[in-house]
């Protein structure tokens, strides 16, 4: 892991900063302009998730380039260039990096700004935040990691299926760029010769508006104005027309409809579950013999989105879940259970200066991204380099954030169907080295999200599978360090993440990408 210390150095800076404003507080990272070493031009040709077939939304066949409505777009790229400010400059290098990239930005600081609990009522209650009244107290959404792992993985999914769909519509119109058939346009971004109708930026714009009104809903008018920027910086560098961008808007927003209406029908309005379920929960683990999970919080928090486990997955079905889940925990009057104890009072004691290091920059807890969006941010600093297309990128990032997602569905069923309860319960002397999650221990939840990302990952850059796989571990320890997790929760969960991760490789190597 040396290589890679100035990267989490700066990771580690990223996420404390993010974890202390309650405002969204934009990285502008700053990277050279996307030129990807292969425009992927038979795109349209890939399997999309949702969609059926790339075409299955009409596309009207663009206005003729010596039409005189298509002049006029092009008088207007041109006002712009002879005119444009230094705010306007800015805006087009940002954009130029990438709108996959930036909206995954984007999405990881909206993440990190609703990554926050709901304080009690006066009664001891807690308020659960409604997508129905999201600027009430608590503000809609919480969004926590089994949340956030949906929500990386919806936004990129239609990222994905609108590109597939847009360059199945380049190819068939094959419309030139601006600045190929009107020499007095600069292109202000690298040039390459994929065709400009529809625009793809705006479809990635137009998309992620459409999610992230569903999944953000409170923060909609800054959503707006970063896709308002997002499709203004293309036109102003030369890359598209004003009519390029509408028919990117209009084909962004039917393939989003499809996958909104998926997201209405997963089940998670069912996952927070009610104080009757939550009780059942309790008493059938103890019907067992067994101690179950309690909420150690005072006031007792309910548990977190108990019943996510029966969300729909994207890369297998509802009974696959339960083929996945694992073999039961040692029980909590075992002999292994005491020994499993034993080590986490230990590290509680005398845990290293380089182990305390690893719990925090793995912590990712309230105000952060979460672990999915951690794994993100590698994965963003990564795909960076390989030089990908943009239909590329969302591709990678759609393999990645199902995989996200679905091993939050495995682990969260494992969760709440074994009801284990932590280390600081079963011995409340044991101080963690980090906050305590309020679900339960069996599975880790760092350690399945990380053994999923690595195992996905490393298909996608075998070079760096090593260096993934090392990262998984680290991670899945940095919950023992921390005393947060019995080494067996974080052992199998790297196993059960693995196997959500193959699943998404079974994917990679059938969707004509490859």
């Amino acid at each position: 892991m040396k290589q890679n210390n100035l990267f989490i150095l700066c990771l580690f800076t990223t996420l404390f900063l993010i974890g202390c404003d309650r405002n969204i507080t934009e990285q502008n990272t700053v990277y050279e302009p996307l030129n990807p070493s292969n425009i992927d031009a038979n795109a349209g040709d890939w399997k999309p998730v949702v969609l059926s077939i790339p075409n299955e939304f009409p596309l009207a066949a663009p206005t003729a380039t010596n039409a005189a409505a298509y002049n006029r777009e092009l008088i207007e790229i041109k006002g712009f260039q002879a005119t444009l400010t230094d705010a306007q400059r800015a805006s087009i290098k940002y954009w130029s990096a990438g709108g996959v990239l930036r909206w995954n930005e984007i999405m990881r600081e909206l993440v990190a700004k609703r990554n926050l609990p709901p304080v009690n009522n006066a009664d001891g209650s807690y308020p659960i935040p409604s997508p129905a009244n999201p600027f009430g107290y608590p503000e809609y959404p919480f969004a926590n990691p089994p949340y956030a792992a949906r929500a990386y993985a919806y936004v990129s999914v239609a990222q994905y299926d609108a590109l597939v769909a847009a360059y199945y519509y380049k190819r068939l119109y094959n419309r030139s760029a601006p600045y190929a058939i009107d020499g007095n346009i600069k292109p202000l971004v690298p040039a390459t010769n994929l065709p400009s109708y529809p625009s793809e930026d705006a479809v990635i714009a137009a998309v992620s508006v459409e999610m992230l009104k569903l999944l953000f809903p409170a923060d909609i008018a800054y959503i707006q104005q970063k896709a308002d920027e997002h499709m203004l910086a293309r036109i102003m560098a030369g890359m598209n027309t004003r009519s390029d961008i509408e028919a990117g808007v209009q084909l962004a927003r039917q393939v989003a409809a499809k996958v909104i209406a998926r997201a209405s029908t997963d089940n998670m309005s069912r996952a927070v579950g009610t104080p009757a379920q939550w009780a059942e929960l309790e008493s059938q683990t103890a019907a067992t013999g067994e101690i179950p999970w309690i909420s150690t919080e005072s006031p007792r928090r309910p548990p977190m989105l108990p019943f996510f486990g029966k969300v729909k997955p994207f890369l297998f079905d509802s009974l696959t879940t339960i083929a996945l889940r694992p073999g039961p925990p040692p029980s909590t009057k075992s002999e292994r259970l005491r020994n499993e104890l034993e080590e986490v009072r230990r590290y509680t004691k005398s845990a290293t200066r380089q182990e305390i290091a690893i719990v925090h920059f793995w912590a990712d807890g309230v105000g952060t991204y979460t672990p999915p969006g951690h794994w993100n941010a590698i994965a963003a600093n990564d795909f960076v380099k390989q030089r990908y297309s943009e239909v590329r990128w969302a591709r990678n990032f759609a393999l990645l954030n199902m995989a996200e997602m679905d091993a939050a569905i495995t682990c969260w069923d494992t969760k709440y169907f074994y009801y284990n309860p932590r280390p600081t319960q079963m011995d409340p002397s044991i101080k963690t080295n980090t906050g305590i999650p309020n679900f339960p221990a069996y599975t880790s939840g760092h350690s399945t999200f990380s053994g999923a990302a690595a195992t996905i990952l490393g298909h996608l850059i075998p070079d760096r599978a090593s260096a993934y796989n090392q990262m998984a571990k680290e991670a899945s320890e940095s919950r023992i360090y921390g005393s947060i997790h019995y080494r067996i929760d974080c052992e199998v969960g790297l196993i059960q993440g693995a196997k959500v991760g193959n699943f998404a490789i079974l994917r990679a190597k059938n969707d004509g990408a490859n």
